[in-house]
């Protein structure tokens, strides 16, 4: 089960959004799990993904604890830490996280995942054509495939679509609505640009399964006025 189902979009703008995590079962896989579930996030590293993240560290962004105006007018704002850094900081058994926006890099960090065999339960989420071509492609059968049945009752409550879109790329809500309304306003006023924005709400996203490059892919359309 994983809250990254509910991500609000059209297949067209779903495209290119994988999610792959790894997780110990309590009671039954947890010994060795830390380190296996490093051993996940050190495989990925060399695919370069987009976000990773541990929800008992955060994700690669995150706020700056002491930042200072003087570190900011000279050195500037750090958008987020390295992966060695928060591979090193996890400080015990939990879930694993890794983004990917090409399906490619998911394939081959997949195939990866199978050799080293951890143990631990691996859960791709993205469209499920575009998963069951790529465990085709690295010979493996899905054990199992969950879907989300969509938004019901009054929908008319929701935010409007291109808010729903941003904030459902974090499963628990930590990004809400009224932020990602103020970064899309921000956009189109031309006070950020879409990359700095879809940083921004990233950072709110601790387990690290916010998708920088489908936000910015929304901010650049609401931007042009699509």
């Amino acid at each position: 089960m994983t809250n990254t189902l509910h991500r609000f979009g059209t297949p067209d703008t779903l495209n290119n959004d994988f999610i792959v995590f790894a997780m110990a079962a309590k009671g039954f896989n947890e010994q060795g799990a830390l380190d296996k579930a490093k051993a996940f996030l050190r495989a990925a590293i060399k695919y370069q993904p987009i976000n990773m993240g541990n929800a008992l560290v955060n994700s690669l962004y995150r706020p700056e604890k002491d930042l200072t105006f003087i570190k900011l007018y000279f050195v500037g704002r750090q958008q987020k830490t390295t992966y060695e850094k928060l591979i090193d900081e996890i400080p015990g058994p939990g879930s694993a996280a890794v983004v990917f926006d090409d399906p490619n890099k998911v394939k081959n960090f997949v195939r990866d995942v199978k050799q080293l065999d951890l143990g631990l339960s691996i859960n791709i989420s993205a469209l499920v054509d575009d998963v069951r071509n790529i465990c085709g492609e690295v010979e493996i059968t899905p054990h199992a495939v969950e879907y989300t049945l969509g938004f019901h009752g009054d929908t008319s409550r929701l935010p409007e679509r291109d808010t729903l879109s941003l904030t459902t790329m974090c499963g628990h809500g930590m990004v809400s609505a009224n932020f990602a309304k103020k970064m899309i306003d921000r956009v189109k006023e031309g006070r950020m640009d879409p990359q700095e924005a879809a940083c921004c709400m990233a950072k709110f996203c601790v387990c690290g399964v916010f998708n920088t490059t489908r936000a910015m892919r929304v901010l650049n359309r609401v931007k042009k006025g699509q």
